[in-house]
């Protein structure tokens, strides 16, 4: 049984992964903030509004972390706030802040363009071969769309099998258990954040996922041009197909009625997420604890163990 203020019940050897609802708060509380992250090598990045921190596991066993300033220009300029044009600048965010984390700006820059190569160059140039035999625009923009769902599941399900992606993918699972413990008012303790789910509604598995989705009914606009016009296009509206997802994304964390709509990005979770140690909930929860109490957000219950 999932109780609604977000604890999970872990079965042995794995995690119960029901149809709905599932373990994570249903509602993020308006004392709570929001805080994102992404997994890095051998450890977690966490973000506040104001604030980003970036814990990992030395080779001698210590966590290191480090943490700076960093206000978002959502804090700072309200107009940024509009809908649409917030998830742009959340996406800039994201990209530029885990760039950081990563520490690897290169390597990370060259995967952002293999990333739009793939998701969204390579589906347009196969779908063009068989353009001539499918004559309604919708069906062949939701043709493309299912080509472009095939390669990211694929994508995702072949990395997984790396053993070094499958640890990152573990210190993932970690970020959003100690995430829902937190929008949850759970203890940041290692044993509190274990209970809680290793899936998360605002992940950006789940965000990539309705980017797609979006993309079929905006591409749908864009008619047949030549397929030189056509690439050029795709990309150029990727961050209005973003600042639309975002949108979608966060009703659905915050309206009940939403929630079956993003199923499919909480399954496909299932290949981007593993079950993490301790030892990687304590990095998740030291990169946490960091910007909570910088935020001033620390509550004693919260941060006991």
């Amino acid at each position: 049984m999932v109780k609604e203020e977000g604890r999970g019940k872990k079965e042995e050897g794995h995690e119960r992964f029901p149809f709905f609802p599932l373990p994570f708060p249903l509602f993020l509380s308006a004392s709570r903030m929001l805080i994102g992250g992404q997994a890095v090598i051998e450890g977690v990045m966490m973000r506040s509004p104001r604030w980003t921190s970036v814990a990992v596991r030395a080779p001698d066993g210590a966590i290191a972390a480090f943490t700076e300033a960093r206000v978002s220009p959502l804090v700072r300029y309200r107009w940024l706030r509009l809908p649409v044009v917030r998830g742009v600048i959340a996406l800039y965010e994201a990209l530029a802040i885990g760039i950081r984390a990563l520490l690897r700006s290169a390597g990370v820059a060259a995967g952002l363009v293999l990333a739009v190569g793939l998701f969204f160059v390579l589906p347009a140039v196969l779908i063009r071969l068989v353009d001539r035999y499918i004559g309604d625009i919708y069906t062949l923009n939701l043709a493309e769309g299912a080509l472009r769902v095939a390669v990211l599941v694929s994508y995702l399900a072949v990395i997984g099998r790396v053993p070094d992606m499958a640890r990152v993918f573990a210190y993932h699972g970690a970020e959003h258990k100690a995430v829902n413990a937190y929008e949850a008012g759970a203890s940041l303790g290692v044993g509190p954040v274990r209970t809680f789910s290793r899936y998360h509604l605002r992940c950006g598995t789940s965000f990539v996922l309705v980017v797609m989705i979006v993309a079929i009914i905006v591409f749908s606009f864009l008619g047949r041009p030549p397929l030189p016009l056509r690439i050029v296009s795709r990309v150029a509206v990727i961050p209005f197909v973003a600042g639309i997802s975002y949108e979608v994304i966060r009703a659905g964390g915050r309206h009940r009625w939403l929630r079956p709509l993003m199923l499919p990005g909480l399954w496909l979770q299932r290949l981007t997420t593993r079950e993490p140690d301790d030892r990687q909930l304590e990095v998740a929860v030291r990169a946490l604890r960091e910007v909570v109490e910088r935020e001033g957000q620390i509550p004693s219950f919260i941060m006991s163990a």
